[in-house]
């Protein structure tokens, strides 16, 4: 009697702690692999079921959603009165952010997937009264941002779902044929290219996500295994560091000098110097981290494919906390065992490996970057929650 009390009373406390990290949680009605867009009050949420959400940032609450003709797999993105979000049934939609009626969409030459890991599509980044975005049909389109009408396309060698960032009069981005596009934002003209290295197993080095611009160097990660550092301006590299035996996916977070950034198949997070990339630190895991972490006082915030949200040290990797979707609180137990190892019947990549991206995707796997504002910390799972927490 006395243990079960105790037992009781262990679980009462640990719900309690739960409670008061959680701020709230919202169900949409599929996954979600895309990252909830905070402004103000708002926080705008694309899902996988076609829906783009408007949810209260302080409560969760609904406040309306649109239905899409087709999944929602990018980040949506807020300029001024108008949400933007690129859909896989080939449109990219405009909608109003305060009425949910649509201004309108653009129809691609069609959207297409790559492979069994190719999550997400190309975010717009919009610049001035531009609109950028890539897409599934190998394009880089941009759009007159008021009207959607077309103004010119730029086109690669094979899909694009990494999404543009512009920096000095360039639009930046990534094909899964390999190589990173310098493209005049006006014109659409090539002003020059950069043709990732290549490996044995990987040689075209496909570019899966978006690059990031700190202190006027670019970085960006590879499906060839290397992470890439180097100078815009002078076309030279900085460095590059291969992570033998995993893809580098997660677009680099760069903050205090630094690099933070997850890796596929090795399964860790890393810290590394910016200008030389020496690492600092390695924090090992037991699943893929492709989202782009947080930093807010000494602290990295990043999801996990395991359904863990992680806080650790800026300084020592120390791993402070860790936060479990409920996905992950439920089906964890189906792919791992009591010592977070793989259980002898999970089998990532063998005949059958679509059943088990199947039960990493039901774990409630965080593909979302992590967002920070104000007191808060946001980010969506695959078990369909969009999460609140209280820092």
């Amino acid at each position: 009697m006395k243990k079960a009390q105790l037992l009781l009373i262990t679980l009462f406390i640990f719900n309690l702690s739960f409670a008061r990290e959680l701020s709230w949680k919202f169900k949409t009605e599929g996954m979600i692999h895309t990252t909830p867009l905070v402004s103000g009050q708002s926080a705008f949420v694309s899902g996988e079921d076609g829906l783009l959400y408007h949810l209260n940032a302080e409560t969760g609450a609904s406040v309306w959603k649109f239905k899409a003709g087709g999944a929602l797999g990018s980040d949506p993105v807020l300029d001024q009165n108008t949400v933007f979000a690129n859909s896989r049934d080939g449109f990219l939609y405009a909608v109003d952010a305060k009425s949910r009626q649509l201004k309108w969409k653009f129809k691609t030459l069609g959207e297409k997937i790559y492979d069994a890991w190719d999550y997400y599509l190309s975010s717009p980044a919009i610049g001035g009264q531009t609109l950028y975005f890539g897409s599934g049909d190998g394009f880089l389109y941009a759009l007159e941002k008021n009207t959607g009408k077309l103004l010119w396309k730029f086109k690669t060698g094979d899909v694009v779902h990494a999404s543009p960032v512009l920096f000095d009069e360039k639009v930046y981005i990534g094909s899964y044929d390999g190589f990173l596009y310098v493209i005049n934002e006006k014109t659409g003209k090539l002003a020059w290219k950069f043709d990732t290295i290549g490996d044995a197993y990987f040689p075209k080095g496909e570019i899966q996500k978006a690059v990031v611009v700190a202190d006027s160097i670019v970085y960006f990660g590879s499906r060839d295994y290397n992470i890439y550092a180097f100078d815009p301006r002078k076309g030279t590299g900085k460095w590059n560091m291969k992570e033998r035996g995993s893809w580098v996916i997660a677009t680099p977070e760069v903050k205090d000098k630094q690099i933070y950034f997850g890796t596929s198949d090795t399964h860790a997070f890393y810290a590394l110097d910016a200008y030389n990339g020496e690492i600092k630190w390695r924090i090992p895991l037991n699943m893929r981290v492709y989202g782009s972490s947080a930093i807010l006082n000494g602290k990295v915030y990043f999801g996990c494919f395991n359904g863990k949200l992680y806080t650790a040290d800026q300084k020592t990797g120390e791993v402070l906390s860790t936060f479990q979707t409920e996905g992950s609180r439920k089906n964890y137990h189906l792919v791992y065992d009591a010592n977070d190892k793989f259980r002898p019947d999970f089998e990532m990549y063998g005949n059958d490996y679509l059943k088990a991206e199947k039960k990493i995707m039901d774990m409630g796997a965080i593909l979302s970057s992590v967002v920070i504002n104000k007191n808060m910390i946001y980010f969506s799972s695959t078990d369909g929650y969009v999460y609140g927490l209280r820092l």
